[in-house]
């Protein structure tokens, strides 16, 4: 984590990017984060940050904040919706279906929220930029719906409904199905975690080609990256090891999502400290979980226990947080890249 610096950088001139991971109903932790930033700061989030990046379920908290929609309308997305998305079955009946059958859960009632909430808005709407990853197996490779800025001479996803993007960025291999979006001459998109469940780098990328550097309209760069609750950083002695599918279970999507932010988180820290033009990070990392309480996070778990549990670890971390000057800095002026 870098301290911010204490150079008398003009507020003009600096371009701040907000990250949120991926995590499944998890992201009820990161968005109790942000409604308490926006509680305590007395502000729309998407006032405070040029970009705002998010993948999955990040995603989906980006695209709403970025419509000026109040945080505490996300929350309850998670908190009164989520077992109706996630719906709690028969465990063993359930990874059979999923191991031989189809997706763990269909996405009606994700869909049926998503819309409630952005109704026909497409990214042209938006209220800042964004980056929203997602992957096209249609072409095998990473997909990031962008806001279409001049800076990028961009003009491919402006008019994409913000719902589509929701679903694709959101689609978990195995859990959720994959999404075909019409617009696109019908690719078919699935989960941005399988490559940025942590897009902090995505963001910091986006920020040093167009916005930030010598010749550009910025010469400071600012970063917040939100994490998620991560129940399982390691795992037991495994004595079985030829593991199948069905041993692996749900570790088997979690170690890659685990993985990829970890590393990422490393990798921009690293760029943070020591590249020739070092900015100012801070990672605010998922709250400590009891052996107890791992037992019961997880990327679908929608039980009151576990949905109050995210809601406390979150307001909680955001109280510890909230405190801090860093983050203080991130609000002390509003966004200098203005799109309307």
């Amino acid at each position: 984590m870098v301290q911010p610096s204490l150079l008398s950088t003009s507020s003009s001139d600096t371009f701040k990017v907000l990250s949120i991971d991926g995590g499944g109903i998890k992201g009820l932790y990161s968005a109790r984060i942000l409604e308490h930033f926006e509680n305590r700061f007395n502000c729309h989030i998407a006032d405070y940050f040029d970009l705002i990046c998010g993948t999955s379920t990040g995603g989906l908290i980006a695209l709403g904040l970025s419509l000026d929609i109040p945080v505490v309308q996300i929350s309850n997305l998670y908190s009164m919706r989520g077992n109706q998305i996630f719906p709690q079955r028969n465990n063993f009946l359930s990874s059979l279906k999923q191991l031989f059958l189809r997706s763990k859960y269909d996405n009606s009632e994700l869909q049926k929220a998503l819309q409630e909430m952005f109704g026909d808005r497409t990214l042209s709407d938006s209220r800042c930029l964004l980056c929203i990853p997602a992957f096209s197996l249609t072409d095998g490779r990473p997909f990031i719906f962008k806001y279409d800025h001049s800076e990028g001479n961009l003009c491919r996803d402006n008019k994409t409904k913000y719902v589509d993007i929701a679903l694709a960025t959101s689609a978990a291999p195995a859990y959720l199905p994959i999404i075909t979006i019409d617009t696109y001459d019908r690719k078919q998109f699935i989960d941005g975690g399988v490559y940025a469940n942590n897009p902090t780098l995505i963001g910091v990328i986006e920020a040093l080609r167009y916005f930030v550097g010598s010749g550009k309209k910025f010469q400071r760069l600012m970063v917040l990256s939100i994490g998620s609750l991560e129940p399982n950083p390691g795992r037991r002695f495994i004595t079985k090891h030829h593991l199948s599918v069905v041993d692996w279970n749900q570790d088997l999507i979690a170690t890659f999502f685990e993985g990829q932010a970890y590393l990422t988180s490393y990798i921009v820290d690293t760029l943070a400290n020591y590249c020739d033009s070092p900015f100012d990070y801070i990672r605010i990392p998922g709250a400590p979980l009891s052996p107890q309480q791992a037992q019961i996070i997880n990327l679908d778990n929608s039980s009151s226990e576990a949905l109050n549990l995210m809601s406390q670890l979150g307001k909680d971390q955001a109280l510890l947080w909230g405190r801090k000057p860093e983050i203080a800095n991130f609000f002390k002026d509003r966004k200098q890249y203005i799109i309307r």
